[in-house]
């Protein structure tokens, strides 16, 4: 392995990529798979991932969650909140409060 590109692996897909670290994703899928519009196309793929995989598809379901609430997801980190916020604002919509 060269330490400073990492360990070459194959997706399903074929895809063929560097990654150093264990995380199993294949970064070429997650840019096909990221969505074109709406509140998720806003955020980074572990941002993304963290809110799919705890259920939010929609923004009732994430005007649901806290802010704090939503930090406590691996993968989302404060820079996503502002994006949240803003796309829950343009919809008269909020975070739930604490």
């Amino acid at each position: 392995m060269n330490k400073s590109v990492g360990d070459l692996r194959t997706c399903d897909k074929g895809h063929q990529y560097y990654k150093k670290s264990d995380c199993p994703t294949c970064p070429m899928c997650e840019k096909e798979r990221k969505p074109e519009s709406g509140f998720l196309s806003q955020l980074s793929a572990p941002a993304r991932r963290a809110i799919e995989n705890n259920g939010i598809h929609s923004l009732e379901i994430l005007a649901s969650f806290s802010e704090k609430e939503l930090l406590q997801f691996h993968g989302l980190g404060p820079a996503s909140i502002p994006k949240l916020k803003v796309a829950l604002e343009e919809q008269e919509m909020s975070f739930k409060q604490p």
